[in-house]
């Protein structure tokens, strides 16, 4: 399977435009260029720039064209462009083997690919034919990619509102406003409930992991409720960062999985997604239940389990089942979360 790319880095000076902004004949983007990087976009990948120049004349000619809101992370300098993609890497929070390159100049391409051997290049004649590779044809196009680009775009905002804030962390997460959606899963959130059981391992209570097919039943199934949340604040959007399936089980509401995106590990909202869940139940007449399997790097939910208040009811090895003993109201955390239904 080829593995596929989160983020193209492209070289500005005759690679993105004709001609050199320093020199005074940088010239409009290229036509192929603003198909590829539309195309890509749409498909949840990302775009930055590791290009040498100054960074306020690369910046200033991007948005003269009105194409600066779509790079991610911006790298313009004097030195090796294999550090500056390090950097992109880095602050994206992803690997260096999801990075592609493009770059006009051979040897620039030649000293990325010696330093950087994971990150894939290509040579401005392959611009044209970039978004029919494998590896740009993601399977699945989700809601979640189409708007993966403006997700980055926030936390780099809220990156820079954690730095200027004069307060505590505390204050600061109490600042951000943030707003909790639960919903029933529907048709188009499958994709992006597949993906989360996939890539969430920390913060997965059972290590469960469904495809598409297996929500979809259980969607459908009146013995099952799968839910959604989403996430945002005054930065902007988070996505869809949580699942939860749960079971009716007699009078019990058993939960078989509950799991939450790692981007918002630091912003606490696990225990108002738990909360939520227990109000459900409860208000359905039912005793909120859950049932907890450790895995090398899971332990961290069932503490979250246990501050929201649920008590072991049964231990079998490394199975657990827990059911709440505090009503909704008094499960503590969540006051920084506000749940919108």
């Amino acid at each position: 399977m080829v593995a596929m790319v989160k983020c193209l880095v492209w070289d500005l000076d005759d690679t993105i435009w004709p001609g050199v902004v320093l020199e005074s004949d940088g010239g409009i983007p290229k036509p192929e260029v603003l198909r590829a990087i539309r195309t890509l976009d749409e498909r949840g990948i990302l775009h930055a720039v590791a290009s040498r120049g100054e960074l306020s004349a690369a910046t200033a000619h991007l948005r003269r064209h009105g194409i600066e809101d779509v790079f991610s992370a911006v790298e313009v300098g004097w030195g090796p462009k294999s550090e500056a993609i390090r950097r992109i890497a880095e602050s994206l929070d992803i690997g260096r083997e999801t990075i592609a390159f493009v770059d006009n100049d051979p040897v620039e391409l030649a000293e990325v690919a010696t330093s950087c051997p994971e990150v894939r290049c290509y040579p401005v004649d392959r611009i044209p034919e970039l978004p029919n590779l494998p590896e740009f044809t993601p399977g699945t196009v989700t809601s979640e990619a189409r708007h993966r680009r403006s997700y980055y775009r926030a936390e780099r905002a809220r990156r820079v509102g954690a730095a200027e804030f004069a307060g505590s962390d505390a204050d600061f997460l109490a600042s951000l406003g943030l707003v909790m959606t639960v919903r029933a899963a529907s048709e188009e959130d499958l994709a992006r409930a597949n993906e989360l059981t996939v890539r969430t391992h920390q913060l997965n209570t059972t290590g469960v992991t469904f495809d598409i097919d297996e929500l979809r039943e259980l969607c459908a199934s009146p013995r099952h409720e799968v839910l959604v949340a989403s996430l945002r604040d005054r930065f902007g959007g988070y996505g869809t960062i949580g699942l939860a399936v749960s079971e009716i089980r007699g009078s019990d509401s058993v939960l078989l999985l509950l799991l939450m995106s790692c981007r918002v590990m630091s912003r606490g909202v696990g225990t108002a997604l738990i909360r939520e869940i227990v109000r459900r139940a409860r208000a359905a007449g039912r005793r909120p239940t859950a049932e907890f399997v450790a895995t090398p790097v899971n332990r961290v939910m069932l503490v979250t389990l246990r501050f929201a208040g649920f008590e072991v009811l049964e231990s079998d090895g490394d199975r657990v089942v827990l059911v709440c003993t505090v009503p909704p109201e008094d499960i503590s955390g969540t006051g920084h979360v506000e749940v919108a239904r």
